[in-house]
């Protein structure tokens, strides 16, 4: 049988961290729990966890210096709880690489719902096969690889890329692609971001092809898809 996921939870208030760890406990994770940012990062040079939960006001370092230094260093699935919901906050969690963003209070069961998603689009198929080859990506988060070509990938390209790829022959709304590239579905120029990102990654792998065919496929007013083949 498959050990569950482990969660790191760091809140430096005891009330928020046992709900966090309860909420997270009841759907089947195991949790390690923290006060403070520092016994955290050390702990993370010993163990490997599937999923941080992460408050972003902490004693000493951090939330979300302790969110660069992750993302400096490993893939694992970062989410920032705060009573900080202003655009400010949320953008400040979101450049440090974030993978979601949850403003206290919150619904215990959506909480539960968003670490859940985290965990298994880690654990989702980074590969799919192309008219151009097959499109596999790097679990270090910085490259994918087409047929023979390595490509190098910025932090949102890699989740944009991870979320059509894991969802393969499925059109993927332009909300889902926002949640998955920045945790954020409504952030103020978010469809012209997501265009960006979108017109990047498509001349990243024309290239690596030699322009053999479009990978990443429009779909009209609502979203984009990658259509495998085999």
């Amino acid at each position: 049988m498959a050990e569950p996921p482990l969660a790191f939870v760091v809140d430096d208030e005891p009330a928020m961290l046992d709900i966090i760890t309860f909420v997270l406990e009841t759907q089947g994770f195991r949790c390690e729990p923290f006060r403070a940012a520092e016994p955290a990062w050390t702990a993370l040079a010993r163990t490997r966890p599937d999923l941080v939960v992460l408050d972003v006001m902490l004693p000493g370092m951090s939330g979300v210096t302790l969110c660069s230094r992750i993302r400096a260093t490993s893939d694992v699935p970062v989410m920032l709880v705060t009573a900080k919901g202003e655009p400010d906050d949320r953008i400040a969690g979101l450049e440090a690489d974030a993978d979601d963003y949850v403003v206290k209070p919150f619904h215990p069961r959506e909480l539960a719902l968003r670490a859940q998603r985290l965990v298994r689009r880690n654990e989702q198929t980074e590969n799919v096969h192309t008219p151009a080859g097959e499109l596999r990506l790097d679990p270090g988060g910085v490259e994918a690889q087409l047929g023979t070509e390595r490509i190098a990938l910025t932090g949102n390209e890699y989740k944009v890329l991870h979320a059509l790829i894991a969802q393969a022959g499925e059109v993927i709304d332009f909300r889902g692609l926002l949640i998955a590239g920045w945790g954020d579905a409504d952030r103020l120029g978010g469809r012209e971001l997501l265009k960006t990102v979108i017109y990047r990654l498509r001349h990243k792998l024309d290239a690596a092809v030699d322009g053999s065919g479009q990978i990443i496929e429009s779909v009209r007013a609502t979203g984009y898809v990658i259509r495998p083949i085999g």
